[in-house]
């Protein structure tokens, strides 16, 4: 008779030896409940597990570990949703890293390093994977650039060399330090991207025509932002936050320098933001209240089931859904409010496994069924 795997439940906790701030999920089909975390550590010693689900316990395991100089900015797996590239995550912190990931180990493909002629390192703040073409990775720095880099990933059938990596361009993107940059789907979803600053612009570039940016967005105030999130299904569409804001900035680069909405429910500063994967109208956001929400339109309320329902996960989680109003309409209140047992710092959702979201939040990484 054939083994009936255990129904999965819709939280799943793991408690790390250390404070967490990074993570990212694995876009594997072969690896579909797994991500890598890193340690935020005031120290030189810091650490980056890979945690995977354990059908079997019906919980989450560290499957490896690895040392990390300084905390990671960012961690993300290369987004190979066919498994056909080799299996590798990226952390960006002093420099870019390149890893190959294993089971126990884990070894340190290469390092990126474009300050050729200094001992400074300018750290980086951030990074994001080109996901059309896994072999472009773009780096943001307090330096006031932006780098592209070129990987060598060997995926090739027969070769077996290290990945590599060169510096295809390096721009200066803002007038002050550069603190995220993302690759949109538009045009191809090769060569545009977007970046954030502590000059409070969103400017948008594109590979072809570099000597151009388009400045999309400008806080009011020029308060810095520190986040910047495409939509996964509509590339018309990005989110932005600013460094102590309370609210999360809806915006579209048809209509540049005017927000289309603004979700202004938290009542503390945003920490995260993350679209979902399989729809151009859910987004969830984290702020440090101790609340992750995600956000639908109407239309996706009535979609699934009764908009008044709530429901409890928990003891100590609660979920709501709400029915709110559609933009351009001012977008009030949340469907769903999911409750954490600290302040949360970092948001991730699945892009193999959509239904799946993952918080961190002091030693603790969450995922959740929505």
């Amino acid at each position: 008779m054939a083994t009936v795997p255990p129904k999965r439940k819709e939280i799943y906790k793991y408690e790390a030896p250390w404070t967490l701030y990074a993570a990212n999920w694995s876009q594997r089909p072969d690896r579909r409940f797994r991500l890598a975390v890193g340690s935020f550590l005031e120290e030189y010693n810091n650490k980056v597990q890979v945690i995977s689900l354990d059908e079997s316990a019906q919980e989450l395991k560290a499957s490896s570990m690895f040392d990390h100089p300084y905390p990671c900015t960012k961690i993300m797996w290369i987004p190979d949703n066919k498994g056909i590239f080799p299996d590798l995550l990226a952390t960006s912190g002093d420099y870019l890293r390149v890893w190959r990931a294993g089971e126990p180990d884990t070894r340190l493909e290469c390092l990126l390093n474009n300050n050729k002629n200094s001992d400074f390192c300018a750290p980086l703040t951030s990074f994001d994977w080109n996901e059309v073409d896994p072999n472009l990775i773009g780096t943001s720095s307090i330096d006031t650039t932006c780098t592209i880099w070129g990987l060598e990933t060997g995926q090739v059938l027969g070769r077996c060399n290290l990945v590599s990596g060169h510096v295809k361009t390096q721009l200066i993107a803002h007038d002050k330090e550069v603190y995220d940059i993302a690759f949109s789907r538009a045009g191809g979803g090769r060569d545009m991207f977007a970046s954030v600053g502590a000059d409070g612009s969103v400017r948008m570039f594109d590979l072809r025509h570099l000597e151009h940016s388009t400045i999309i967005y400008e806080d009011p105030q020029h308060h810095p932002l520190l986040r910047l999130c495409w939509n996964k299904q509509d590339p018309n569409y990005l989110a932005t936050m600013a460094m102590d804001g309370m609210d999360v900035i809806i915006l579209d680069v048809r209509v540049p320098c005017t927000p289309v909405a603004r979700l202004s429910n938290h009542r503390a500063c945003v920490n995260g933001i993350a679209w979902a994967p399989h729809s151009s109208c859910h987004i969830c956001t984290a702020d440090n209240d101790r609340q992750a929400r995600i956000w639908h339109t109407q239309q996706t309320a009535r979609a699934v089931g009764n908009p008044n329902r709530a429901y409890r996960a928990g003891d100590d989680h609660q979920a709501l859904i709400w029915d709110i109003q559609q933009m351009p309409r001012a977008i009030e209140d949340p469907i769903l409010a999911y409750t954490a047992e600290g302040e949360i710092n970092q948001v991730q959702w699945s892009s193999s496994q959509p239904d799946w979201i993952a918080i961190c939040y002091n030693r603790c990484l969450e995922i959740l069924r929505v």
